[in-house]
């Protein structure tokens, strides 16, 4: 039976030139968040089962690859559902939480995490979106308080602007606030998950669609009337308090809305110039684990087509949950769509800049070892000056492959004939 060539579908191989821009962004990143004192670790892609499909991740957990148990645990599984015990993780928060708990007493506190790493879901694929693919996130585990958000949104901003994304809309809502405005309009309290995951179709279908959806859940009319004056109002606010008070009044905690005022205020001081922030009573993010602030931001360019390409958001359970709640910590995180990122980069037509010389040396076949000799020591005092030297034979077609170790980026090619 042949060996197939391609790889497994949604599973993406990087040719040498997609790998300088994926390592080009991906040192800037390390250097940009490593500057607001975030600290990098790495976690084990494959994660316990029972913490992935604890109910907290939202359609990724129909997303996961399970793995099957080992040796004689596999054959003494005795149902479908004993068949796994582990799978690889659909995301980096669920095994920061677990590695913090096992390590929190080596670790600082409050703790400034940072990961860079492979997640795992069984998607469709498209361009830009893999079934494997790399996320960086930062979290903040240990603050409970308006600063967490403020230094990740704004570490994450400034990251951006490194890279050379653009314009970008930054969007922030409380889940609280959903909950408010769910709760303004009579809606059950245990209807709030399927509220948000047809919210979370506003920009796709448009108010009259939501309101559609919202009547087959039957919900009062006037309940659904009032939800959708909410979301005609406009998702583009300029501070949270103006649409608080105009929809949902003093049945929401005033200090939640100064809290989202306050986030918002700050980092429009720090990226104002570069791009924008607003209250969009229309955010919702998909993960069931979000308990407060959440947040997304979105690239527009000149075309005026736009994208989220990182979102996050304050998970202050989650950390309990590894310890019967025994011990508590808040926590809150950013993750940015690095996959995107890549893909606009090469859009953009970017050209990694190459430290010293790219220089290539080609030698004749039958060269005598003495001349060998020679063309190593001298190639390799120009690699100790920093310099990307090749050494290869010539190919027969040299014009060939000349052309080619140029479109590779040498600049000055070496033929070694005697």
């Amino acid at each position: 039976m042949a060996m197939i060539k391609t790889p497994v579908k949604g599973m993406p191989e990087q040719l040498p030139a997609d790998m300088e821009i994926r390592e080009y962004a991906l040192g800037l990143i390390k250097d940009t968040y490593g500057r607001f004192g975030f600290n990098l670790i790495e976690t084990p892609v494959i994660e316990h089962i029972e913490n992935l499909t604890n109910k907290q991740g939202g359609e990724n957990e129909s997303l996961i690859f399970k793995i099957l148990k080992r040796g004689e645990k596999l054959k003494e599984s005795e149902s479908n559902d004993e068949l796994c015990d582990s799978g690889l993780r659909y995301d980096l928060t669920v095994p920061l939480s677990r590695f913090f708990v096992n390590n929190m007493n080596i670790l600082p506190y409050p703790f400034k995490a940072m990961q860079l790493g492979s997640s795992f879901r069984a998607d469709k694929p498209q361009k830009g979106r893999f079934r494997q693919f790399t996320q960086c996130d930062i979290d903040i585990i240990g603050d409970g308080s308006n600063l967490a958000e403020i230094e990740l949104i704004s570490a994450t901003a400034e990251m951006l602007h490194r890279l050379g994304m653009g314009n970008f809309k930054i969007r922030v809502n409380d889940r609280r606030i959903l909950k408010a405005m769910s709760a303004a309009c009579g809606f059950p309290a245990e209807k709030f998950d399927e509220i948000c995951i047809v919210l979370d179709k506003l920009d796709k279908i448009g108010v009259d669609g939501i309101a559609e959806l919202l009547r087959k859940m039957e919900l009062g009319e006037d309940g659904i009337g009032r939800y959708c004056a909410m979301l005609a109002d406009g998702t583009d606010y300029k501070m949270c308090k103006g649409f608080t008070a105009k929809h949902i009044g003093e049945s929401l905690d005033a200090a939640i809305a100064d809290n989202m005022d306050t986030i918002i205020s700050c980092v429009r001081a720090i990226v104002e110039g570069r791009g924008e922030i607003v209250f969009d009573p229309s955010l919702v993010r998909g993960m069931g684990y979000y308990t407060g602030p959440i947040f997304e931001i979105e690239l527009v360019d000149k075309k005026n087509y736009s994208f989220s390409i990182a979102g996050g958001g304050r998970y202050d359970e989650m950390i309990g949950k590894f310890s019967d709640g025994k011990i508590q910590a808040p926590a809150c995180g950013f993750s940015i769509g690095f996959e995107r990122i890549v893909t606009i980069l090469k859009d953009k037509g970017l050209k990694v800049e190459r430290k010293g010389e790219s220089v290539a040396y080609l030698l004749r076949p039958g060269l005598e070892a003495d001349r060998i000799r020679e063309v190593i020591v001298e190639v390799n005092k120009l690699r100790d000056e920093g310099n990307r030297v090749l050494i290869s034979p010539k190919a027969k077609n040299i014009k060939a492959q000349i052309e080619k170790l140029e479109e590779y980026g040498y600049t000055r090619i070496v033929k070694v004939e005697e």
